[in-house]
């Protein structure tokens, strides 16, 4: 399954609440970056995209070694124009998680 399906499954198998799945390490992987999209997606009380200011919090927060620095305006906007396929702004699950698949190629050593 690519990466494009497998998030377009994990978004259908979390619509609506956060998942609880945790039958083996990689199905808790998935479920942990579900919930995290959606905890700092809802602090606007949204919960299905997220903000800039989200964004850069979810970065500085939950991947500070992976994203270096994070804190950087200018590396917060150049991530999201780079992740933001539609420019309006906001990060979607699936524009987000062309970041987690980056960020996991590099940690896995795998060619871009």
């Amino acid at each position: 399954m690519d990466l494009l399906r497998l998030a377009a499954w994990c978004c259908r198998l979390s619509q609506g609440s956060r998942t609880t799945l945790t039958s083996n390490a990689m199905e808790a992987a998935i479920n942990t970056l579900v919930n995290q999209f959606k905890t700092f997606a809802g602090n606007d009380g949204k919960d299905e995209t997220l903000s800039k200011e989200e964004f850069k919090s979810l970065v500085t927060s939950q991947l500070p070694t992976l994203v270096k620095n994070g804190s950087d305006p200018a590396v917060i906007e150049g991530l999201m124009n780079s992740l933001d396929q539609n420019n309006d702004g906001e990060l979607t699950f699936m524009e987000f998680w062309q970041l987690i698949g980056r960020l996991a190629n590099k940690l896995g050593g795998y060619s871009q």
